[in-house]
């Protein structure tokens, strides 16, 4: 056993696919709990419920725990005094345990068939296990194990009176026993529930916090008579709110796929920043003491976090909200770091002929998400349909009619630059503005939707005629001419 004086917690996935951002918020805060205050945070795979592995699962969640910056101190390829951390790799374990509850009366063997929990089932009158098997003849017991009988291991619940714990985030929870039904503890392939093994687990490790959904909430009373049964000091508990999804209409629910993107793989690769991605759920049901900022470093939710301020209420995933977190992020990227991400992009989507580095930097204030790019630089790629009446500015008071005016006077003095740079190209521009008493503003328009045959774009005229280069750039200009 650990010192249960140090504050742990830990997070217990079972690996069935991809990181829902639900878990990944319960692992960030178990994790932020427990470095809150100096203590110990453990990675365990809960994989007893073997029906239900994906291959590559267990490398998903590590990786995922990596790329968000939450080191586990004990747990698979790290080791620790309390390991296995797998739990199919404990299974010996969980049965030496649940034959001290046999011993000390607080559960029992019990041989039911599957046809016999069948008709049970499909008889709607009843509701659970009758319990069937609870008070069997020890002798008639010993001759079933004898005999090889299969059997599951049980909880034997108090059948009067009522169970309750204290949860740090909703207070006391109490439910009549009469409501608990037997369950489960040891399955008829020896592998054990959830319900069970997670408490030897989590005794064993020395967890003094758990930290999980608020689903749990009315299961807990069963997991604290397991404590009770074998005397042991209960955890605190810590459940967190629902966190729903709001769909097109606005109407919210538990979130789900069909709001989105759901699991942290899908955010990543839709072009979300594993950083933004933490900070945004972070604030998903905690909010900082004393304080209105909204943009913590991983270092910074750590010094900031307390258990006081987390919310019963439920939390919406709102991707809008997401999106602006992540928009906020890409422009505090280093310039090397964002060339990183951006350029290989570009470069698959792009020509030869277009000078990608320029196209980047234009794009880092413009862009919320990596996933938009080839968006935003579709009129790059290719001359897009367009009707003239783009070139109408009432501010600028332009019209078609002034913009080919203008094109066909600019166009000699842009064929003649020799220095294709936006500095060069900006100061002739404005030289001709001055010299034809036009406003600048309509010589930009005039020219920026010749080139980019756009009404919005991210950049100006003389900057997105450096990136496309001169002779794409004439050849759009003469093209916008002749339309005319």
């Amino acid at each position: 056993m650990s010192d249960k004086k140090t504050i742990k917690t830990r997070f217990a996935p079972s690996p069935t696919g991809y990181m829902h951002i639900g878990n990944l918020r319960t692992a960030l805060y178990s994790y932020l709990l427990s470095k809150s205050q100096g203590g110990k945070f453990i990675l365990r795979i809960e994989d007893t419920d073997q029906e239900r592995l994906v291959e590559g699962a267990v490398d998903v969640i590590i990786d995922t725990l990596k790329m968000t910056g939450i080191d586990y101190d004990e747990g698979p390829g790290v080791g620790g005094e309390n390991g296995p951390y797998i739990q199919s790799q404990r299974k010996e374990i969980y049965m030496e345990y649940a034959k001290k509850l046999i011993d000390s009366g607080h559960a029992y063997y019990c041989f039911c068939t599957a046809e016999r929990l069948q008709a049970l089932h499909d008889d709607n009158s009843f509701g659970g296990y009758d319990r069937h098997c609870r008070d069997l003849p020890k002798e008639e017991v010993e001759k079933n194990l004898a005999q090889g009988k299969p059997f599951v291991i049980r909880q034997k619940m108090p059948l009067e009176g009522k169970t309750s714990y204290v949860d740090e985030v909703y207070g006391e929870v109490e439910m009549d026993n009469s409501e608990l039904q037997d369950q489960i503890l040891i399955k008829a392939d020896g592998f054990p529930t959830y319900n069970f093994c997670h408490v030897i687990d989590d005794y064993l490790m020395g967890v003094t916090h758990v930290v999980r959904g608020n689903e749990y909430l009315t299961s807990t009373p069963k997991y604290c008579l397991l404590y009770d049964a074998f005397g042991w000091e209960r955890p605190k508990y810590v459940h967190l709110p629902l966190l729903m999804g709001k769909d097109a209409e606005g109407n919210v629910s538990k979130l789900s796929k069909r709001h989105g993107a759901v699991s942290f793989q899908d955010l990543v690769n839709t072009g979300y920043l594993p950083e933004a991605i933490v900070n945004y759920i972070a604030l998903l049901g905690w909010s900082p003491k004393d304080s209105t900022e909204e943009f913590f470093t991983m270092e910074e939710l750590k010094k900031a976090f307390t258990m006081d301020m987390l919310s019963k209420s439920p939390s919406v995933f709102d991707y809008d909200k997401l999106k602006w977190f992540n928009s906020e992020y890409i422009k505090k990227l280093s310039d090397e770091d964002y060339e990183k991400k951006v350029l290989p992009i570009l470069a698959e989507i792009c020509p030869d002929n277009i000078d990608t580095k320029k196209l980047a930097g234009l794009l880092k204030t413009r862009i919320a998400t990596f996933h938009e790019i080839k968006e935003k630089v579709d009129f790059i790629l290719e001359r897009l349909p367009m009707e003239s009446d783009l070139y109408t500015n009432k501010k600028n008071k332009t019209t078609p009619e002034v913009c080919k005016v203008i094109l066909e006077e600019c166009l000699p003095i842009l064929e003649g630059i020799s220095n294709w740079s936006n500095d060069d190209l900006f100061a002739a521009l404005k030289q001709y503005s001055a010299d034809s008493e036009r406003k600048a503003g309509a010589v930009m328009w005039a020219v920026r939707i010749a080139v980019a045959r756009l009404a919005v774009t991210p950049g100006g005229a003389t900057e997105l005629m450096e990136v496309l280069g001169k002779d794409e750039s004439i050849d759009r200009i003469k093209q916008a001419i002749s339309e005319l």
